[in-house]
């Protein structure tokens, strides 16, 4: 049962989403009402850029008419020794203070009058302001702008129509530029979407372009990477306390490195293109507590599955999404992408885990960019705590056609299915595919059903075939091709979100299907009256050996 207090309105969940008897919330403030997106032309978008200004100077900050405090758990002392610190800009006013349990001298940190979270410190700092509340809209410096081919030439357009055809970016080390959604097809206007990439890349000379030319073996394309999500963080664009935004609802991704990453339409990132600023409202944020040791069965993607059927897909509506407790703090870089990936799915306009030394670790030899993580204050106030013990929760699944319809596995044992998928961002990470190979190798069988496996990124599939499985001296390629998996497919998006007909493992046909991937609504992989079960690797490759949805503990325990 979820318990819930309030001095305003609970959120109500939608009819069918159950709620979890391990999930305790507390609710504290309503919820802010959107502004519309950016959409003018460049001359008002400036216009409007000096009146906000203007205006932010000339007034103080508001104040909540309801007063609310929650106490953060701080990351532990020993990461402040691994982060490393990014030189104070010239006349920048800071909102940085350490969490009470790793206090700094007031020399190095300043004092903190307005307690914030995460989300609004990065905002605040990238806006040169001292403090910010939710609400509030301000101009932001972005740190990375991401696009690829599917919004890239949309964006390219906007942004010749409004600074000119002979316009430059405003930083060609700062414009990242991914191919990677509808890569391997015969489909000529796909692309043609890679050429305008290419020619625009080629104009403004982009240092981040990750090209393909030769579309018949990938990897003859050295330059390639693959899903752009991944893509950024493996080649070190993703830093705590940055600001990026990119042409995709699933930027997000980037959150589970401390930073704040969000999607952005195509306008706004041609302004951005052309300016390195974009108008963003500050979002309130939810923070979700989990706590407990991770069962052995379990994996990031039951714990965000877990969440948003707890709170729908509307539960976090323009809200950013802090995840803490012990439980985050134990999970892989890669874990925490799965989390902060889906927000999306929730409304959530962003989701964050604090840095840590698992964070710092993973950027050795990523980056050469100096960082400053920042941290929620102890006093920081959020819209509401959601509260998880993660070693009472079993394995999940969405039902179609929503990621909030959310079931037990085992409650679905009686759905025969026709195939299942691996990959994309959310399901196509190397440690996903090594919790598949986990699956197989336990059981020892082969699969009943077509098994679609694909790599998010060169790396990822380098990892497949290179990679030994613990607890024994076998690839994950290796285990796949005994089970009867199909060969891991050249690294993209793939069938995620349907793609040209031709798009390997696209559903063509009205098929039921268990995949990895983060959205299952119809017509999302293809045909528009497949089903898709959303789900965690060990849950697919479980579901792979017995032709029905199935719970994994029946190989892993």
């Amino acid at each position: 049962m979820t318990h819930v207090t309030s001095h305003t309105h609970p959120i109500l969940p939608l009819a069918r989403v159950s709620p979890s008897p391990h999930a305790r919330l507390v609710v504290a403030t309503p919820a802010q009402t959107p502004i519309p997106v950016l959409t003018s032309r460049c001359s008002t978008a400036r216009a409007a850029m000096a009146s906000i200004s203007a205006a932010a100077k000339a007034s103080a900050a508001f104040a909540h008419k309801q007063e609310f405090a929650a106490t953060a758990p701080p990351p532990p002392q020993q990461q402040r020794a691994s982060a490393r610190s990014r030189p104070a800009r010239a006349g920048r006013v800071r909102a940085v203070a350490t969490p009470a349990r790793a206090p700094r001298a007031p020399a190095s940190t300043g004092s903190v009058k307005i307690p914030m979270t995460t989300t609004e410190k990065i905002l605040a700092r990238a806006s040169e302001r001292a403090s910010l509340e939710p609400g509030e809209n301000v101009w932001v410096d972005v740190d990375v702008l991401m696009t690829h081919d599917v919004c890239g030439p949309g964006t390219i357009g906007i942004f010749k129509q409004e600074f000119g055809e002979d316009a430059k970016v405003w930083d060609r080390e700062k414009v990242v530029i991914i191919p990677d959604h509808y890569i391997f097809t015969s489909d000529e206007r796909a692309n043609r979407n890679v050429d305008i990439l290419r020619d625009f890349c080629n104009e403004q000379k982009i240092k981040y372009f990750y090209d393909i030319k030769d579309l018949s073996d990938f990897r003859a394309n050295p330059d390639y990477k693959g899903v752009c999500h991944i893509a950024l963080a493996q080649e070190g664009h993703c830093r705590p306390g940055e600001v990026l935004l990119g042409t995709d609802s699933h930027t997000c991704n980037a959150g589970a490195f401390g930073q704040f990453a969000t999607g952005i339409g195509n306008t706004d990132a041609g302004f951005v293109m052309g300016t390195g600023k974009a108008l963003l409202k500050v979002p309130p944020t939810i923070r979700f507590i989990l706590d407990g040791e991770m069962p052995p069965y379990l994996l990031a993607k039951d714990l965000i599955l877990q969440i948003i059927g707890e709170i729908s897909v509307s539960g976090a509506t323009y809200k950013s999404m802090e995840f803490a407790g012990s439980t985050i703090e134990s999970l892989t870089m890669e874990e925490r992408m799965t989390l902060c990936n889906m927000v999306i799915e929730a409304g959530g306009k962003n989701g964050v885990v604090p840095a840590d030394a698992t964070t710092f670790k993973y950027l050795e030899g990523k980056t050469s960019v100096e960082y400053e993580p920042v941290y929620s204050d102890a006093q920081a106030r959020f819209v509401s705590d959601y509260r998880f013990d993660v070693s009472k929760l079993e394995p999940v699944v969405a039902k179609p056609h929503s990621p909030d319809n959310r079931a037990l596995a085992r409650e679905c044992k009686d759905v025969k299915i026709d195939r299942v998928y691996i990959g994309s961002c959310t399901g196509g990470k190397t440690e996903d595919f090594l919790a598949a190979a986990k699956v197989f190798l336990a059981s020892g069988k082969k699969v009943k059903v077509p098994t679609f496996l694909v790599p998010a990124t060169q790396k990822v599939w380098m990892d497949v075939y290179g990679l030994t499985v613990p607890g024994s001296d076998k690839t994950c390629a290796q285990i796949f091709e005994e089970a009867g998996c199909d060969t891991p497919a050249s690294p993209n998006c793939g069938a995620c979100l349907g793609g040209p007909r031709d798009t390997y493992a696209r559903m063509n046909e009205p098929t039921v299907c268990v995949s990895t991937t983060n959205r299952n609504f119809p017509g999302r992989m293809g045909n528009k009256e497949g089903q898709i079960y959303l789900a965690s690797p060990y849950t697919a490759a479980a579901s792979a050996l017995t032709g029905y949805v199935a719970d994994p503990r029946d190989f892993l325990v």
